[in-house]
């Protein structure tokens, strides 16, 4: 449900999704493999928004590697190497 509010949702302002960060980082370490998805789609997402978004979900991801946890790991690996990305940058560099 993140995920999909992060990406269809154009008016919701960023204090909404940045409410989600904690909860994704709770839930970061749940092995469930759709739960592991979810987790990491609802993070990407939220990170490609804006660039005061994308910077709170690279943190966000930050703390999560820090995680003993091989699940909240790899959403913390995936989303930083999404989010920092030259794609996702340069995209967002363009948006006001």
């Amino acid at each position: 449900l993140m995920a999909c509010l992060a990406v269809h949702d154009k008016k919701a302002g960023d204090q909404a999704f940045i409410e989600f960060l904690p909860l994704i980082k709770t839930h970061a370490g749940d092995d469930r493999n759709y739960v592991k998805k979810a987790v990491n789609w609802a993070l990407r997402q939220i990170g490609k928004r804006n660039q005061n978004l994308n910077e709170a979900a690279i943190k966000t991801a930050e703390e999560i590697k820090q995680l003993d946890s091989r699940s909240a790991r790899w959403i913390a690996a995936d989303a930083i190497r999404e989010l920092t990305g030259d794609a996702v940058q340069k995209k967002l560099a363009g948006v006001k």
